[in-house]
């Protein structure tokens, strides 16, 4: 095989299975691998293209009949805080966030875990092991990075070794025009501070500071309430088959 037809990724289909958003519907993925020294160039473009990582696949809904899965990304300097967002990045002002290099941690698992068995116990992630939490985190070529969040602590100079409870955190991809929100899990016990829609707002900032002109959140899935929640960040843009469309 020559040089250039290794770089060519290959595409693949999986088998039907069960749609988590929607109802009585089947779905299937389009998937590559994402590997080698294009493996970070890739996911850039894949991204663009309304794919979506886990560990080192980038895969696209291709369910047959069906196109209600649609990627959508925020553009940072257009974005307008409505007085709802606002009173949660207000909740959670006295968080910090600190930019961590892919590393796995078994207090980061113990927060994901908990996390899968309170709000996803029925999902396609509910058997992930401690192993394949390392795999998820840490088994890539990927430019990525894990942020946690932290109460900030007020200390005396003698308590400066003590350390805050994690309470969330967000796998996040760093690409050549944003920044891709792969996965975020956080605590259940504090439903009164919105953190999954405090670390959107959260990323948003940190693209901003960076230069980074949008903030990629996955797909919209209309009709699911599990993705309701992607609606409330305005203007937003949709890939559609014309490109990306503003909302």
């Amino acid at each position: 095989m020559t040089e250039q037809g290794r770089r060519i990724p290959q595409f693949y289909m999986t088998a039907p299975s069960p749609c988590p958003y929607l109802p009585e519907r089947e779905e299937r993925k389009l998937f590559t691998v994402l590997a080698g020294d294009d493996a970070q160039l890739l996911n850039n473009s894949l991204t663009k293209g309304g794919f979506r990582r886990s560990q080192n696949i980038a895969y696209q809904p291709n369910c047959k009949g069906c196109e209600a899965c649609v990627s959508v990304r925020l553009p940072v300097d257009d974005f307008k805080i409505s007085r709802n967002l606002r009173r949660v990045w207000k909740q959670n002002r006295d968080l910090d966030g600190k930019q961590c290099p892919p590393g796995p941690t078994s207090e980061q698992y113990s927060l994901f875990r908990d996390y899968l068995d309170n709000r996803h116990a029925d999902g396609g992630m509910a058997d992930m092991n401690v192993f394949d939490y390392m795999a998820m985190v840490g088994d890539t070529g990927i430019k990525t990075c894990i942020i946690e969040y932290r109460p900030r602590l007020m200390l005396d100079a003698a308590e400066e070794n003590m350390r805050a409870p994690l309470l969330a955190a967000a796998l996040t991809d760093i690409l050549d025009d944003g920044l891709s929100m792969v996965y975020s899990f956080y605590v259940n016990d504090q439903p009164g501070r919105s953190l999954g829609t405090f670390m959107i707002l959260d990323h948003i900032e940190r693209a901003r500071k960076m230069g980074l002109p949008f903030v990629y959140l996955g797909y919209f899935v209309e009709g699911s309430p599990k993705m309701h929640y992607k609606s409330r960040f305005l203007p937003q843009e949709r890939l559609g088959p014309e490109g990306w469309e503003r909302v």
